[in-house]
């Protein structure tokens, strides 16, 4: 499970016009002023630029992640940050000392059940709230249709649920499984839309998403896929794009309540 710092870069700026304006504030006021703010997966530290600086002034950025490399591109982007090597699969050792919020992007999409209970366990615990942002909700389409887009999708969304190197992952349904989890662990949890809305400007994003989603399409068995790939990447820039995410805020309940 990890991705290439060019990759996280191409994506970077439509993650960010999709992310839920209002819950993104929420998660601001959240980390409050001199708040550690845990980011998962941090990757290059994505998390931290959509934050913004005037937004989050005086916040101190752990970023978390297995991929030194990533790290070191995050932590040159973010000289104040610290950065922590780290199994994600070893939640329950996620150092949380002095922190005020624990972030992650993308990420839910790619992880068990098991892993997001043991997160709301451990946060429950500390009394800590959660924003994960752009988690894959399975919805796609396109404009021109193609014949092949339902089946394309379809196996796209049966390939996004099996094991990433964790457990078999939630795929489209983590917002909904982490909501439920996090209820249950005495979180209120509000949700967001985040969709891609991809048109010309985005054509070459575009079309390495559709690269990667005809390659796990054809990797679960979908005889169309290859054929469905060719197609859309020759119309790529006359093709509207939309695929569906979805935001998530749990916030502890306060005592009493």
């Amino acid at each position: 499970m990890g991705f290439s710092p060019d990759w996280l870069t191409l994506r970077e700026p439509v993650d960010h016009a999709s992310r839920d304006a209002g819950l993104l504030a929420q998660a601001v006021a959240c980390a409050g002023q001199g708040a550690v703010v845990v980011d998962l997966g941090s990757g290059t530290g994505s998390t931290a630029r959509a934050f913004g600086d005037a937004a989050c002034a005086t916040c101190r950025w752990r970023f978390v992640d297995s991929d030194r490399a990533l790290l070191d591109i995050a932590q040159a982007r973010h000289p104040g940050a610290e950065r922590v090597v780290f199994d994600l699969r070893d939640i329950d050792r996620l150092p949380l000392e002095g922190v005020g919020l624990v972030t992650a992007s993308a990420l839910l999409d790619l992880m068990p059940l098991e892993w997001v209970t043991a997160l709301a366990r451990r946060l429950q615990g500390a009394g800590i709230p959660f924003y994960g942002a752009l988690n894959f909700n399975g919805v796609m389409r396109w404009s021109p249709r193609h014949d092949a887009d339902a089946g394309v999708t379809r196996a796209f969304n049966a390939h996004q649920r099996t094991d990433k190197g964790i457990g078999p992952a939630l795929g489209p349904k983590a917002s909904e499984a982490a909501t439920q989890v996090f209820k249950q662990h005495g979180f209120d949890v509000h949700l967001g839309d985040s969709p891609w809305e991809l048109g010309a400007a985005e054509a070459r994003l575009h079309d390495e998403l559709l690269t990667g989603i005809g390659y796990a399409a054809a990797e679960v068995g979908f005889a169309q896929a290859r054929d469905w790939v060719a197609d859309r990447r020759a119309a790529v820039a006359q093709t509207a794009g939309y695929i569906g995410h979805s935001d998530i805020l749990a916030l502890p309940q306060k005592v009493g309540e």
